[in-house]
């Protein structure tokens, strides 16, 4: 029996971070539609940053409507040995946290009376620069009063530790999501979430 959902982003261009097939669209909108439901639902994603027409960074969201940094394009080429980078990006480890640690430490001493659902958009490489994340999440996957409803990248290059470890889960359903299917595919990943709370 699934106990967690992921959706995970088909890339076949190999383009990383560029690629975008809307999996943050797609979880707002699975959201939306459990909200309305009066299902209990707690978490975060992820939203670009523009400025000029141009991505800045990525900002954190959490459910409750809290916003905050996740990264910023870096204005010099000097980087620090503490500095936490990904391409261009330098990831606020301290923003990140902030914002996503108390909710993910809430959602997992709820009460067990019915099924909570947490929203993670994603769990990636940006995000997996906090070991307090990582411990969060894997808290979170071993609680039985909550439902992921998660995000992951498709595995490219070296192959992330915690998102190998989820993938791999037996209580794990990954949807692929892709430019062709994301229309289609909302009211599976529904249905998965709703059967997952059972």
């Amino acid at each position: 029996m699934e106990q967690f959902t992921m959706v995970e982003e088909s890339d076949p261009s190999g383009g990383g971070m560029g690629y975008r097939v809307g999996k943050t669209t797609l979880i707002q909108k699975v959201t939306q539609a459990l909200k309305s439901s009066g299902i209990p639902i707690d978490g975060f994603y992820t939203e670009e940053v523009r400025e000029g027409g141009r991505r800045t960074g990525f900002d954190v969201v959490t459910l409750s409507g809290k916003r905050g940094p996740l990264s910023r394009v870096s204005s010099d080429s000097s980087t620090s040995r503490r500095e936490c980078r990904v391409g261009q990006y330098v990831v606020d480890i301290v923003s990140f946290e902030q914002l996503v640690l108390p909710m993910l430490r809430n959602v997992n001493h709820g009460s067990d009376a019915e099924k909570k659902i947490c929203v993670i958009d994603e769990i990636g490489k940006m995000e997996l620069f906090s070991q307090a994340f990582i411990q969060a999440v894997r808290q979170t996957l071993t609680g039985s009063g909550t439902v992921v409803l998660g995000t992951i990248p498709i595995p490219k290059g070296k192959p992330l530790d915690l998102v190998e470890e989820i993938r791999s889960r037996k209580d794990v359903k990954v949807f692929n999501v892709s430019k062709e299917n994301r229309n289609s595919i909302l009211q599976d990943i529904l249905a998965a979430v709703e059967s997952c709370r059972k």
